[in-house]
């Protein structure tokens, strides 16, 4: 292959290249979806203490999809 005809490969780990890759009003719109999850789980309120391992579980994927796409 020539080197005019040489395709450049955009360096950087695959977390980089998914987040260059997601539209920023798709990404903008992801992460109000997943606070408005969070902002639910943080105001519901139990003494049942399955249900409150379960809403910390889902709390922490949360964070952790938030964590990703920040």
């Amino acid at each position: 292959m020539a080197a005019s005809q040489q395709v450049s490969i955009p360096s950087g780990n695959a977390a980089d290249l998914k987040r260059q890759q997601l539209d920023k009003s798709h990404r903008a719109r992801q992460l109000q979806s997943l606070n408005l999850q969070r902002e639910n789980i943080l105001s519901q309120r139990t003494s049942n203490s399955g249900r409150r391992a379960a809403l910390e579980a889902a709390l922490a994927q949360i964070e952790q999809q938030i964590a990703e796409l920040g």
